[in-house]
């Protein structure tokens, strides 16, 4: 079995050190030994740093990519939530699709002031609701405190 120490595993895969580190102390890939100072992987941890890599192109968390892997290693890859994250890249494409449009008339609109344009001001209450759902997410999976329910 060919072992590659983590320099190799860097260059090869583009990864840094610092990441593959960081990964192998979060579970997310394992080094099998050492070579003097340096972890050394199997080198089927090129394939899963490709796994991981298009998870995160994805949008996924790495603690969602973490349970992709069974305990074996191997991917274990829930179609459920395959299909969650189509829908949520769905529903993001829309929203930015929407803004594309948006600046694009902006750019060429002919009011005086964007903010007498009424497409703008359609396009700011919009932000204005994302940005406000966004905050309500964020305080909905904000852990309670003691302080926070003052």
């Amino acid at each position: 079995m060919m072992h590659l120490d983590i320099s190799e595993v860097a260059q090869r895969s583009g990864v840094p050190a610092s990441t593959l580190r960081f990964y192998d102390e979060k579970g997310l890939i394992a080094s099998t030994g050492r070579r003097g100072l340096k972890r050394l992987f199997d080198a089927g941890v090129l394939e899963r740093l490709a796994l991981i890599a298009l998870g995160r192109t994805a949008g996924f968390s790495l603690d969602e990519i973490a349970r992709m892997f069974g305990a074996d290693g191997q991917p274990r890859i829930d179609r459920l939530m395959l299909t969650a994250k189509a829908d949520e890249l769905d529903r993001t494409i829309r929203n930015l699709s929407v803004m594309r449009d948006g600046l694009r008339h902006a750019a060429v609109c002919s009011a005086p002031s964007h903010m007498e344009c009424p497409k703008f001001r359609r396009i700011l209450r919009a932000a204005e609701a994302g940005a406000k759902a966004g905050q309500q997410k964020k305080e909905r999976k904000a852990p309670r405190t003691k302080n926070s329910e003052i």
